[in-house]
């Protein structure tokens, strides 16, 4: 949108969920674009109703003058048996994404991860946290990866995510220092920075040279608080309705917005709000949030 100087999307996790599953079950790619385009936004990431269609994905995309951003891919790098498979994996993702015209790869480390590590059982209830050969190995695929994204126009752009080995500020500090910056960025999100215990304004100013991509997701704090309480993990954070749109939460988006505005951000920022749309209905919600984060850069400009 005009007023804003960096490039505002919204993400289709808005409308469908995509790891609670009966979270939009219902609801077809048709409307998700069509909304998008009512909003007036012009960038999304891949949800799992869209078509697997290239074709069909190109036209649906371009008759709403919709751009696909990006699109998330997991890797499992931390163990090193699985890296020359993920690697072909993430050559032909990069491939994908440049056919699309995008400029960046939303991805996350699924080691450890209760929720999308092939490897765990349902039984199972604590994220396993890496070790240092995990550590060593992940970098070396991170760095890996992100020199195959570069060969296709593209940057790696690394998500932090709540649920993940890759959470907490530390963590992200350390996967910073681990990894080569012209081969791996940061996907800043407000949101899984707040769940992992960060700040997310500070967060974001201490590695802003890094971050190539950004995710604006609220938190609604008595919410977490009373989840983290209870001991629940992430998704079931979800289900709690820990997280929505920017402005309906807790979080301050003035500090982050002054930070894009006065560092010259011009890549792409997507809303998220990561709830059940029968409750939180996505439309209403994305406008919500855009007259909220307006009313925070009209506020920017009349200083």
């Amino acid at each position: 949108m005009a007023l804003f100087p960096f490039q505002l999307g919204i993400h289709p996790i808005n409308w469908v969920g995509e790891d609670v599953k009966e979270h939009g079950e219902h609801t077809t790619y048709e409307q998700i674009m069509d909304d998008i385009q009512a909003l007036g936004l012009t960038g999304t990431e891949i949800g799992r109703k869209f078509p697997t269609d290239i074709e069909l994905l190109k036209q649906e995309l371009s008759k709403r003058n919709i751009q696909l951003v990006s699109q998330w891919k997991s890797v499992l790098f931390s163990d090193p048996a699985y890296r020359e498979s993920e690697l072909e994996a993430f050559r032909a993702h990069a491939k994908f994404l440049q056919q699309m015209g995008s400029k960046v790869i939303s991805t996350c480390e699924v080691g450890g991860s209760l929720h999308f590590d092939p490897r765990r059982t349902p039984n199972e209830t604590e994220v396993i946290r890496l070790d240092e050969a995990g550590w060593e190995s992940l970098a070396v695929g991170l760095n890996a990866a992100g020199k195959i994204a570069l060969e296709y126009g593209l940057k790696l752009t690394y998500h932090h995510h709540g649920g993940t080995a890759i959470e907490s500020p530390e963590e992200i500090d350390k996967l910073m220092a681990l990894t080569d910056p012209e081969a791996v960025s940061l996907l800043f999100d407000s949101g899984h920075a707040l769940y992992g215990g960060a700040e997310p304004a500070e967060l974001l100013r201490k590695h802003y040279d890094r971050v190539a991509y950004i995710h604006l997701k609220d938190v609604r704090m008595n919410r977490l608080e009373e989840s983290k309480a209870l001991g629940v993990d992430f998704v079931t954070c979800i289900r709690n309705g820990v997280f929505t749109v920017p402005g309906d939460g807790n979080i301050d988006f003035r500090p982050i917005l002054n930070e894009l505005v006065d560092r010259k951000y011009d890549g792409w920022a997507l809303l998220e709000g990561e709830q059940d749309p029968e409750e939180h209905p996505a439309r209403e919600y994305a406008a919500r949030a855009i007259e909220y984060l307006c009313s925070l850069i009209g506020e920017k400009e009349s200083v």
